[in-house]
């Protein structure tokens, strides 16, 4: 930021009197002194996050209790329609590669946020049915999209006059990276979400979780509310939904240990919430942080986010039945983690394959 000082770290919560002000507003209430143009430069930089969110918008209103933080280092750039990788498409359905960052789905309180603020932070469904257009245009006869599956003549889409609407099956949280699968029609939704309800997809995820992590299953009743406002297990088998993880070690590392979840259920926050009520929270994640009640594990992993990454999926074509399977390597930012992890000790044994013997079941602590 030519011709001002990089910012101080400092939190601000907006009270009764900043409600309905714009963040630029608010900022120079909080800030004497600071002109406009310099707080417009702040936010340009990715200096400010409000409630954890980056914050590119000056026009953005505050709500109640919301948390302003100003960074003295820039946040990460909000990943772009260019970061978005197809994996796979046809007339059916889409097979995508989200990056960490961007949220699936607007949520119905942003909906109405002006076209511009949507423009500086766009969700995957917003972007994706410009990139599927430009896909579907195509390099030329004969041709595919680099990197893109091409399908059988009959499964290929007809021209469209506009992009057409996608319908989410599912989805991943905001600063998870990893692979998604959206319908393009009616059926493959209905024909696709019965696979999702009746748990026949493979879907396996990376993380990085503090601690020596053992092979085991996780298996307890989520709820929305655990009493601190947040989702986590209950021991009431009245409330609820059944949330199973299978964990296995990948690797341990000097007091973290890289592991690999292999979903049964498919609940939200599922497997942040089963390590981190076993005393393994993952790297990165501000929210669950152990067992609750209980003090919060610090994390000293620096993480640029939650370390996890939905790596495999696999599920049966919805209207030809054929068997689709697909892997995503790590991204950058989680290999380097645990790259910087591996420094700080020496590797202990890496476990590659399975044990033989069914892993054992374990209820994590609840409240």
């Amino acid at each position: 930021m030519s011709g001002m000082k990089k910012p101080d770290s400092q939190t601000f919560r907006v009270a009764d009197e900043q409600v309905n002000q714009t963040i630029s507003a608010a900022l120079r209430l909080w800030l004497p002194g600071t002109s406009w143009s310099d707080i417009r430069r702040l936010l340009a930089a990715r200096h400010v996050t409000v409630s954890g969110n980056l914050c590119l918008d000056e026009g953005r209103r505050l709500k109640a209790e919301e948390v302003v933080k100003l960074l003295e280092h820039p946040a990460p750039a909000p990943p772009k329609e260019d970061d978005v990788r197809i994996r796979y498409i046809d007339a059916h359905l889409v097979v995508v590669e989200k990056p960490a960052g961007m949220t699936t789905l607007r949520h119905p309180e942003e909906r109405n946020w002006p076209k511009r603020r949507k423009q500086l932070q766009p969700t995957l469904d917003e972007l994706l049915p410009r990139i599927i257009q430009k896909k579907e245009r195509g390099p030329g006869p004969g041709k595919s999209p680099r990197g893109v599956k091409r399908p059988p003549a009959p499964q290929r889409p007809a021209k469209q006059a506009g992009p057409r609407r996608l319908r989410a099956v599912h989805r991943i949280d905001r600063e998870t990276s990893g692979l998604m699968v959206f319908a393009r029609t009616v059926d493959a939704e209905r024909l696709l979400g019965l696979q999702f309800r009746k748990h026949e997809l493979h879907r396996v995820y990376v993380a990085v979780a503090l601690g020596h992590v053992q092979e085991q299953t996780f298996e307890s009743r989520l709820v929305d509310d655990r009493g601190d406002g947040r989702r986590g297990s209950t021991k009431n088998s009245k409330l609820g939904k059944v949330a199973v993880t299978h964990v296995r070690p990948l690797e341990r590392l000097d007091g973290y240990t890289v592991v690999e979840c292999r979903l049964e259920t498919g609940r939200t926050h599922q497997i942040r919430i089963h390590l981190s009520e076993a005393g393994h929270p993952l790297c990165g994640d501000k929210v669950y942080r152990g067992p609750f009640p209980g003090k919060p594990a610090a994390d000293e992993s620096g993480a640029p986010r939650v370390a996890l990454h939905a790596a495999e999926l696999g599920f049966e074509h919805p209207l030809t039945g054929e068997k689709l399977k697909f892997v995503m390597p790590l991204p950058s930012d989680l290999s380097a983690l645990i790259d910087r992890l591996r420094q700080r000790g020496k590797p202990a044994k890496t476990q590659s394959k399975p044990a033989r013997k069914p892993p054992r079941r374990q209820n994590p602590p609840t409240a």
